[in-house]
């Protein structure tokens, strides 16, 4: 430990690369002396001549493992994917005991102690080492973020819980050609050494359910597939015996081939449904099957044809099979409710699901494309609640990015208003129409009651819950949106839309005065989606509240590039909050950041 100083170490921020071989305490206990010579000969073979050349500098070193610091994001990452794969190679020559590494990457934020690094950002960059696949690397998106193309495309995105965090990390892995995976048999771990990151799996029966294949050969009919999976999770997901993952990160999987044990180990579900749905000549078939993600046991497996016209009867008649088949005994009246369907009308259906894609981009172009859909939607069907409250949602996304006119927020509290007054207790319409209600208008009790009879009907809703965490943060209970917004996070951990979740909980910590962890979502938040104005606020406040205004002034000048309109005038207009003093410290950080007023 480095001598204390009464003056306070200097700070700065560097690329850490964490290395640990993996059951490092069998190894010794097999042949110590044979090990420890091993380690020897790898240091000085693979690690002292490579590193110079790139700029890295070996800081810290244990008995398994090394903390290594580099100048730059690209020679950590060459330098490490090269240091994996001359590893892979040595074992080739030595396969009756291979001595595995893993590996992690960070940026972090730490302190200087002489030769020594300290800080919290340590102990995260060893945490995400532990994650990473054995022979392989683990890096996080900040750093995935400065890459180039080429590098960047031998990674892969997961969802990993780290030890001792709340909240999935968005982490890239690379497992080298020679990596042996963590399943194979031929290496027994130890207890430290074995991957505890995955979300736990839930006592009661959990499910996703992945997007079913589009076999009628017709492009333009992906939306309709689309749509089938999603009325069927939205139907389970009412049943309150079962947890089931929201739509948005069982469609991360979507035209990949995948394998379900890791889909069960990445989203912490028991069972997966997949399928495939047929539309020809009016007719519509639909296949499904269900599995035992651990065993990659069928569970069951059925056919279903109807026509076109009947279509929500057959999502019906597949929900109920898929409840009948996970738990026997379930009594089929707990999804009854699900029976009620938004409209009846396959045209205006037809609209509504072309809106949904465009909407989910949350650009400027596609909002306006998905309102003009809905817009449409309406036209052919006016009573279609849920296709007022998405137009609604189009007119909150778009006020949010300060792109939205008086006009549009006027229509937009229309809209929803008109939804609540014939929601069909339509879980998606409530939750949706009372964030919008709440947003555009500041009517906080109709928007409270709105949501939570959503969650009552579908208490495993990520809109639902996204939505309540929002309400929370705008009626100053932070406290309880941290909590929401952490369940939503967990029911949903590789949703698309997770950038909402994100800045709700940035927004959260920064009201509690936790401006380290605020700071850690609102940059969470800039990474899932760069060009969304508003996850630079939070990061901005945070940063102007530890004191580091150089670094929130270089936000600000990243904001202004992202929208060159912004100014505090504008922020004050869309900000929600029933109190004003939070608003007025928020205004005070912008100017000392320098934003224009």
């Amino acid at each position: 430990m480095g001598a204390v100083s009464s003056m306070p170490a200097p700070r700065r921020l560097t690329v850490m690369v964490s290395l640990d071989v993996a059951g490092y305490t069998r190894l010794v206990q097999e042949d110590e002396r044979a090990i420890l010579s091993e380690l020897a000969a790898i240091r000085r073979d693979l690690l002292d001549p490579t590193l110079h050349p790139r700029g890295g500098n070996i800081f810290k070193t244990m008995g398994d493992g090394a903390l290594i610091e580099f100048p730059n994001v690209e020679d950590a990452v060459c330098w490490t994917v090269e240091f994996q794969e001359a590893m892979a190679e040595r074992n080739r020559c030595r396969p009756e005991r291979p001595v595995l590494v893993r590996a992690g990457i960070a940026l972090a934020d730490v302190y200087i102690d002489g030769s020594d690094r300290l800080g919290a950002a340590i102990a995260s960059v060893v945490r995400l080492q532990e994650v990473a696949p054995l022979g392989g690397v683990a890096m996080t998106h900040s750093v995935r973020w400065q890459l180039g193309k080429a590098l960047v495309a031998r990674f892969t995105r997961v969802m990993k819980t780290l030890k001792g965090m709340d909240e999935p990390w968005e982490i890239w892995v690379w497992p080298s050609s020679g990596a042996i995976d963590d399943a194979a048999p031929v290496v027994e771990l130890s207890r430290r050494d074995h991957d505890e990151s995955h979300p736990q799996i839930p006592d009661k029966p959990s499910l996703a359910v992945l997007p079913f294949q589009n076999l009628g050969g017709d492009p333009d009919q992906e939306y309709f597939a689309d749509g089938i999976v999603e009325e069927m999770i939205t139907a389970l997901s009412r049943v309150r015996s079962f947890f089931v993952i929201a739509r948005n990160s069982s469609f991360t999987y979507k035209g990949k081939s995948v394998d379900l044990k890791q889909v069960g180990r990445e989203l912490g579900v028991r069972y997966v449904l997949e399928g495939s749905v047929r539309k020809a000549a009016g007719r519509v078939r639909v296949t499904c099957q269900l599995i035992e993600a651990a065993t990659n046991l069928h569970i069951w497996a059925d056919r279903f044809d109807g026509d076109l016209q009947d279509i929500f009867d057959l999502q019906d008649r597949v929900t109920e099979n898929v409840v009948g088949a996970i738990v026997p005994n379930l009594q089929l009246a707990e999804i009854e409710r699900a029976h009620h369907k938004p409209t009846q009308n396959l045209a205006a259906y037809d609209l509504y699901l072309h809106a949904l894609p465009p909407l989910y981009t949350l650009g400027r172009t596609g909002l306006d494309e998905s309102l003009r859909l809905l817009r449409q939607a309406l036209a052919v069907e006016p009573s279609y609640s849920l296709a007022k409250a998405m137009a609604a949602r189009c007119c909150v996304f778009k006020r949010a990015q300060l792109w939205g006119t008086e006009e549009e927020r006027v229509a937009g509290t229309r809209l929803a208003r008109e939804a609540l007054t014939n929601h069909k207790d339509d879980p998606t319409t409530l939750a949706v129409a009372g964030h919008a209600l709440g947003y555009l208008a500041r009517e906080f009790e109709n928007a409270r009651n709105a949501i939570e009879r959503s969650l009552f009907l579908n208490p495993n809703s990520i809109v639902g819950l996204t939505a309540s965490g929002m309400l929370l943060n705008w009626t100053n209970r932070p406290d309880a949106a941290l909590d929401t917004f952490r369940k939503a996070l967990r029911i949903s951990p590789l949703d698309p839309g997770k950038l909402w979740t994100l800045f709700g909980l940035a927004r959260a910590y920064t009201r509690l005065g936790r401006y380290e962890e605020g700071l850690e979502m609102g940059l969470a938040a800039i990474r899932e989606r760069p060009e969304s104005v508003h996850s630079y606020l939070p990061v901005i406040e945070c940063l102007v509240r530890l004191g580091r205004v150089t670094e929130a002034r270089r936000f600000a000048e990243d904001l202004m590039r992202t929208d060159r309109g912004f100014t505090i005038s504008k922020f004050n207009e869309v900000a929600v909050s029933q109190g004003e003093d939070w608003r007025k410290q928020a205004a005070r950080d912008f100017r000392v950041a320098g934003l224009p007023e």
